[in-house]
């Protein structure tokens, strides 16, 4: 069963370049769970149209399922780097294996990402703190964990 949903999943999100798989689980009582997103996110009308397309070319008759679409969640750490272009400019969590990083997204390529935070520092001459500017290109093969960072 599992090669027939990853066909049709494949199949589904094929006609929507802007469209990639994060995951696709089957658990043991046949329950469908593909988590799809998109360079531009992912619409309700999308995660439909994936889940009739999928449904539809499964036989019931055969095996009893359930079907569940739908997006990543703000909070869940990405797992495909294509996730980074739809989040430039925000503010994303990452941490790397000696590191921690907080910054604003402002820059993806094939290799790496750049965050870039202020920092309150001592000044160099006289007393007080001045606010620095601080960069860092984090090579994807060097992030363990990225996510969104929420506010309120």
């Amino acid at each position: 069963m599992r090669e027939q949903v990853e066909k049709l999943v494949e199949e589904a999100i094929q006609e929507n370049p802007k469209l990639f798989l994060i995951d696709l689980k089957i658990s043991p009582d046949n329950t469908i769970t593909i988590i799809v997103d998109g360079d531009e996110g992912v619409s309700i009308k999308e995660c439909m149209r994936i889940s009739r397309s999928v449904d539809s070319n499964l036989d019931r008759e055969t095996t009893d399922f359930s079907l569940e679409v739908s997006s990543p969640g703000l909070s869940e750490p990405f797992v495909n780097n294509r996730q980074y272009n739809k989040n430039l400019g925000k503010n994303l969590e990452v941490q790397t294996e000696t590191d921690k990083f907080e910054g604003k997204l402002l820059e993806v390529n094939d290799e790496a990402i750049t965050l870039e935070w202020k920092v309150r520092e001592p000044k160099p001459i006289g007393k007080g703190k001045v606010t620095v500017v601080k960069t860092a290109v984090l090579r994807y093969e060097s992030i363990k964990r990225a996510k969104v960072k929420l506010k309120f």
